[in-house]
Order: C-alpha cells, then sequence, then structure tokens
C-alpha cells in the first residue's frame, strides 16, 4: 500500500506487523510459514499475534485523530504481559529498556513503543485514514498532520470522493 520509508528504529517491527493484514483484499501474511518466520510466530502464536496487531491498529489510527475500527483489547493490557528491564551500559553511561525474555512478539513490540516513547516517534507511527486500507505509516511532515499512507493511491481516493459528493 505505502510509498513511504519504513519507521525508524523498532517502530519498524511494530510498522511491520500492522502491515501484515491487507483489509482491502483480506490477505494476512500471518497466514503463511514465511509471514510467521519473519515475526518468529508459531501457528499457535497467531491468536495473539492478531489481537496485538489490532490494538496497534487501533492505537496508530488514534495518532492519526480516528476513532478505533472496532473494539479491541487494549493495547497497555496487551504490553503490560511483557515486562521490560532496564540495562546499563557502565563503559558509556548509556541505557534501554529491553524486553524481560526477547523472544516473545509482545516483548519486542513493548521494547520497540518504550524506545519510541523515549525517541519521541511513537505518534508518528499512524494508520492511514481510508477505512479500506489503515496501513501503518510513519508521518515525517512537518507538521506531523500527514493522514494517508499513500497521496498517490488513498489521498487522491479520499480526494475524488469529496470532490464527486460536491457534485463535481
Amino acid at each position: 500500500m505505502s510509498d513511504r520509508s519504513p519507521a525508524p528504529g523498532g517502530l519498524e517491527l511494530v510498522q511491520s506487523l500492522v502491515n501484515t493484514l491487507d483489509i482491502e483484499t483480506g490477505g494476512d501474511r500471518l497466514d503463511t510459514p514465511e509471514g510467521r518466520a519473519r515475526f518468529g510466530l508459531t501457528e499457535d502464536e497467531v491468536p495473539a499475534a492478531r489481537e496485538l496487531r489490532e490494538s496497534l491498529r487501533a492505537a496508530l489510527l488514534a495518532h492519526a485523530g480516528h476513532p478505533p475500527h472496532r473494539a479491541v483489547t487494549p493495547l497497555g493490557e496487551l504490553l503490560a504481559r511483557a515486562p521490560l528491564v532496564l540495562t546499563a551500559d557502565m563503559a558509556d553511561g548509556s541505557a534501554a529498556l529491553v524486553p524481560a525474555d526477547a523472544r516473545p512478539l509482545p516483548s519486542r513490540v513493548a521494547a520497540a513503543v518504550a524506545e519510541a516513547l523515549v525517541a519521541g516517534t511513537w505518534t508518528r507511527l499512524k494508520a492511514c485514514e481510508a477505512a479500506d486500507c489503515h496501513w501503518a505509516y510513519y508521518d515525517r511532515s512537518p507538521a506531523g498532520r500527514g493522514r494517508w499512507c499513500s497521496m498517490q493511491v488513498c489521498g487522491a481516493r479520499a480526494k475524488m470522493r469529496r470532490y464527486r459528493a460536491k457534485g463535481g
């Protein structure tokens, strides 16, 4: 869908997870062995990954000022099950929040969100306004007011719909 570049840092993981579902076609990459392997998932872990994906999508829609697409488990509730630990490097004084257990997807997502919160980039990861899309994209616009994953596709469709609705 998107013609934009990947999100920075750990947010690329969040963006990739949300974008495993193509709402327009119904295709879900978590249904494939390759898609599951990308996230280190077993078939048994897919339902929980889908629940996490849709909670993330709801948060990204909120970042763009849109209501949730459907009722979902609150993201905070899901990420609370993925404890993080503080690590510190005595040599350079750096510190980071890392997953207590790096294998589970929720732990890696929690670490990515924590990193983005510290960096101030979390709210720049958004979901496309188009109801038949909701693709995750990183908003690099100067004002942070991007609305669509692709101005050439979703943005153009929305503008054409508005034009037609005005009788144009």
